[in-house]
Formats: C-alpha cells, structure tokens, sequence
C-alpha cells in the first residue's frame, strides 16, 4: 500500500482527490509558522507508512470474516442433519413410548418428544431410558442426537458471534483509514501551490501522478507460472487502489490483493495478506531475484511484484492506480524487507 508517499512522498497523491489539494489558496502560503516541504513529506511518509499497516490488517481481518462465513454455512448445513435425525429419533421414541405415557398420564414427557430443544430432551434422558426400557437403543440414539444438535447450535451460536466481532473489527479499521487520509489531506493542505505541486509531481518513476498507459509485459519465456503472473499484472496496469480490494479492475485492488489474483490467475494459491505471505512463502535472496518474485517492504505491511529489468509492479495508495516503477525508487529502496518466491 505505499507509494508516492513512499517514493518522495507521493503519499501525497495516495489522496484521493490529488487536484483538490493543488487548489489550496496562497493565503495558507502565507501562513506564519508553516511547516518546511521536507518535513510535509516526513509526515506525509509516516502516515502513509501508518494506513500500509492498518490496510492489511484490514484485509487480515476481512480474510477471517471469509473464512467464519464459509464456516458457518457448513455449521448450517451441519445443523440441518442433524436437526433431522434428532426429530426422527424423537418420533421413534414417541411411538415405541407411547402406552408407557398413557399409563403415567404424564403430559411433561410427551412435551419432551415434541419440543425441538435437545437441552429438554437431555435434561429429561433418565426418565425416557425408564419409560422405553423395551427398546433402549432407540432411546440412546436420541440422546445421541440431541446431544449432536445441542452441540452443533452452540458452534453456530458461536460462529455467529464471531461474524459480528468481525464485522464490527473490519468498521473500526476502516475509520483508521479514512482518518489516516484525511490527516494526509490536510498535512498536504499546510503547503503553497507551487509547493504541492512538487510534492505531488515527486520523485517517483514513471509518471508522476499514478497513472499510466498500460503496456504488455516484456517477451519473456511462455508456458510457466510465474509469466502468467507477470503478464497478469501488466494487464492491471491503471486499474485504481481500494483498500481491501482483490479485482476485477473496475473494484480496484490493493497491493497484496493484486498480487494474490496474479498468482491464482497462474494457478498458484498465497495468502491474502501482506502478513501471511511473508510467513507461508519461500524467502530468496534479493541476487536470485526473477520476474514474479515479490518484495515485501516497510515492515512487511507492503508488496510489488518484480517484473524483470529493475521494475516493479504493485497498487500503490488510495487515489493511484496500479503502476510500473524502478525498483531502486527511493522509498520502495529504503523500506525494502526482503523477497519470496511463490
């Protein structure tokens, strides 16, 4: 998730609404005190340093959500067996007990064999064993199976209440972002025009604005994985960042969620986020470095995809578009972690 902040802090571009900033009066120009332009870029550096880490935590949080509602359709599904065995054993038992509760007259029992709560049917199990001694199998399988529906409601109960912990965690994160850049916006805003200008043009490779016009990758060997991937990325070229996105271009991508797609378009599954791929996939040295290798950078919290000829690849910041740069672009150099092979 960095980018021009990262690289001479086109940061500063990663907000969304880069020309709304370049419209800020003269009279802020004037203001008495104002910070220098370096030490604009130092804050503008450190926050988007700030929303790399917080985005993928995002995404980490978002991946957890995926995987509890995949979760939980299984634990439904789960739920639906055994909700049907538990009402077949229970009209078995019904039947085979049926005398025995006329001669008790107990109505509580009968109760017991029509009510849908397994906890009832457990917590009166003694006195069904007694009324249905005669074909005490049948009876233990409904105690088997209301015990498996208790069961299976509980971890639903449980993976529901988690669902709604994420997706309370996913809104908390988000604020962290959207403060985060509108922190930046008006750090940038402390700045002249001219000022702003040279913020916002920067150091940065290729462009200056991050966009550009998408070009078909290098003639490289076919038939491999990792071409795939590399051609997949050059295909992104200028689709725009969304934190938390993993495509199609039109939803945009963040840099670990384009990075993913790259590689399962070639077949081969990573993680979702930035965190996790460092940890599951194979680290290389930077000398063995080859086209679709990723580069983790800035505390891990950040990934390009290396594209052959000393560039790099990655979905930058809120406000830019996947981009093509040198790979020796000052923050991406100064920020570097290391690199893996998926």
């Amino acid at each position: 998730m960095m980018s021009r902040s990262r690289r001479g802090v086109a940061a500063a571009a990663g907000l969304v609404v880069v020309g709304a900033l370049l419209c800020v009066v003269t009279v802020n120009a004037r203001a008495a005190g104002k910070p220098t332009i370096g030490q604009v870029q130092t804050k503008v550096n450190q926050l988007t340093s700030q929303f790399d880490k917080v985005s993928e935590q995002y995404d980490q949080v978002q991946a957890q959500l995926t995987s509890a509602q995949q979760q939980l359709k299984q634990v439904s599904t789960n739920y639906n067996h055994a909700e049907t065995q538990f009402r077949a054993a229970q009209l078995t038992v019904a039947q085979i007990a049926a005398s025995a509760y006329e001669n008790t007259g107990s109505t509580s029992i009968a109760g017991v064999l029509t009510s849908g709560n397994p906890q009832q049917v457990l917590a009166e199990g003694s006195l069904l064993l007694q009324l249905s001694s005669s074909r005490d199998d049948q009876t233990q399988q409904l105690l088997a199976s209301a015990s498996q529906l208790s069961g299976v409601q509980q971890e639903m109960q449980r993976t529901e209440g988690g669902i709604a912990s994420l997706k309370g965690e996913l809104g908390t994160r988000k604020t962290s972002l959207s403060r985060l850049i509108t922190t930046e916006k008006a750090t940038l805003a402390s700045l002249t025009y001219q000022q702003q200008k040279q913020v916002t043009s920067g150091t940065v490779g290729a462009g200056g604005t991050g966009s550009i016009t998408p070009t078909p990758p290098p003639d490289l060997p076919t038939g491999s994985q990792a071409d795939q991937a590399v051609a997949f990325v050059y295909s992104q070229l200028g689709c725009p960042y969304v934190f938390g996105g993993t495509g199609p271009c039109a939803d945009g991508y963040d840099c670990s969620g384009l990075m993913m797609k790259a590689w399962a378009s070639a077949g081969v599954a990573i993680p979702r986020d930035t965190y996790s791929q460092w940890a599951a996939l194979p680290h290389i040295s930077m000398s063995d470095l080859q086209p679709g290798d990723l580069l983790y950078y800035n505390g891990e919290s950040h990934v390009a995809m290396y594209v052959g000829g000393g560039m790099i690849i990655d979905a930058p910041l809120p406000g830019l578009d996947v981009e093509k740069i040198p790979e020796d672009t000052p923050w991406y150099a100064e920020n570097l972690d290391g690199a893996v092979a998926p």
